[in-house]
């Protein structure tokens, strides 16, 4: 099973969808069920067919963080000897060139990533562009929004 890097609150995030799903949604949609069972005929139950469908979602979204709990890996940078590579879960503090402002993201997990708010995963076009890298370094990325060039200004390992 391939490993999938998590902070620690990308981790509870996760296993507290996890546990929503398990205790609050499953059981919810069993009584929605049981009620269109309920009704009578369930052949030409709308309301059946609905709670049959969300059950089949619901199912899915649990095995699906029930796999990603599984192949967490935690990795808390606070713990890790600061260097001036981007690792995961890093903050990256850049000067963007174009536009003579300085930026700052977080390199997190697909549960915590929130462009706007600095927030982006390692698969992202910033994301790809900066790991591995040092402080020091220009950094080349295209953006939905075109050709973005930055300097690496500091790696935080907060």
């Amino acid at each position: 099973m391939q490993r999938v890097p998590m902070t620690p609150r990308g981790y509870s995030i996760v296993v507290a969808e996890l546990r929503r799903h398990k205790e609050v949604l499953r059981p919810e949609n069993v009584r929605a069920i049981e009620e269109a069972r309920a009704h009578g005929d369930i052949s030409e139950n709308a309301e059946f067919d609905a709670a049959k469908e969300r059950q089949a979602q619901l199912e899915g979204r649990t095995i699906e963080l029930e796999m990603r709990v599984a192949a967490a890996e935690i990795i808390d940078v606070t713990k890790i000897t600061p260097s001036e590579r981007v690792i995961f879960g890093v903050t990256v503090h850049l000067h963007e060139v174009e536009t003579e402002k300085d930026v700052q993201y977080r390199i997190v997990s697909e549960e915590e990533a929130d462009a706007r708010a600095g927030l982006i995963t390692p698969t992202s076009p910033i994301g790809r562009a900066l790991l591995g890298r040092s402080e020091g370094d220009e950094v080349r990325v295209i953006t939905p929004r075109g050709v973005r060039e930055f300097e690496i200004l500091e790696v935080k390992y907060i």
